[in-house]
């Protein structure tokens, strides 16, 4: 099982890099998923948005919120959520917001 070291505190990850324990999410979490997953080296305002969108639903949904409903309540055509996170919202978006891996489609 791989880990990811944040600040010298262990994470541990799946076997396809998600969050094992999502109460381990932080935004410094993120940033190193993001890195780590994604190759996205510096975080932006419309990352952070699709992050904390996806986190936010999850919290309160105990699931990953449809696609639909990320590009309608982030404003961002599904193409460029693309641009954000390569691996798509399910994969990469999901990931970074430590969510563990979706069941279904998002």
């Amino acid at each position: 099982m791989p880990d990811l070291e944040v600040k010298g505190k262990k994470i541990e990850l799946s076997q396809e890099g998600f969050l094992n324990n999502p109460d381990e999410w932080d935004d410094d979490v993120a940033r190193a998923l993001a890195k780590a997953e994604e190759g996205i080296e510096d975080m932006s305002e419309d990352h952070w948005t699709v992050v904390n969108y996806i986190r936010e639903y999850f919290l309160e949904k105990n699931l990953a919120p449809m696609v639909r409903k990320v590009c309608k309540n982030t404003g961002f055509p599904l193409k460029y959520i693309f641009e954000l996170f390569p691996s798509g919202p399910a994969k990469g978006a999901c990931k970074v917001a430590g969510l563990p891996k979706p069941d279904g489609c998002v």
